[in-house]
């Protein structure tokens, strides 16, 4: 993990960088780059919101998404400075956050997510002393619910019902890691 000085408006989201990734605040003009996943039907599917008719749509979304407290950190890969997706965190109480993150389809398989939530999991629990992160997802995401169990999160509930989105009422599966799961585990080099 490298850790670079904090750019532009963001002095709470670093920049984080791997090997092959860049992972750096997230800006209204990556709307562009993004549109394309915020359009996806299938990879929107489980969100809380539909799918984006049009470009004007996500750069509104963009323009308006001022949720407190949350922190997003745009994926991009190394060289490159176009988004592929983003890794966002909200403290919910003292070293406790939740994490969210959207990777564009062409990079499903690649591992790509994986070392994006590695980076951003580091810089939480071992920068910032971080005691807990937890994510919720819905239970038929097969493959979020996938890559939180290989980077150690654990199954703690289903709360039902939970949410209502453009799909319907949905359940949420709960998951969550500790400092000492993700200091104490296995690193593959």
């Amino acid at each position: 993990m490298a850790i670079a000085e904090p750019e532009g408006d963001a002095p709470d989201t670093p920049v984080l960088t791997s090997a092959r990734l860049r992972l750096r605040p997230l800006v209204a003009e990556d709307a562009d780059a993004l549109h394309p996943a915020y359009a996806d039907v299938e990879l929107m599917r489980w969100w809380s919101h539909a799918p984006h008719a049009d470009l004007a749509q996500t750069r509104a979304w963009f323009a308006e998404e001022d949720e407190e407290g949350w922190r997003h950190w745009a994926i991009t890969r190394a060289g490159d400075d176009a988004a592929i997706g983003f890794v966002a965190v909200n403290e919910k109480r003292k070293n406790v956050s939740e994490i969210g993150y959207l990777l564009a389809r062409p990079h499903w398989g690649t591992g790509i997510a994986a070392e994006a939530l590695t980076l951003v999991l580091d810089q939480l629990f071992l920068a910032e002393g971080y005691r807990r992160v937890f994510a919720d997802t819905d239970p038929d995401n097969v493959y979020s619910r996938r890559l939180l169990e290989r980077l150690g999160f654990r199954l703690e509930g289903v709360l039902r019902a939970e949410w209502e989105t453009h799909i319907g009422i949905r359940d949420t599966t709960l998951y969550g890691l500790l400092k000492e799961d993700w200091t104490c585990r296995p690193r593959r080099t």
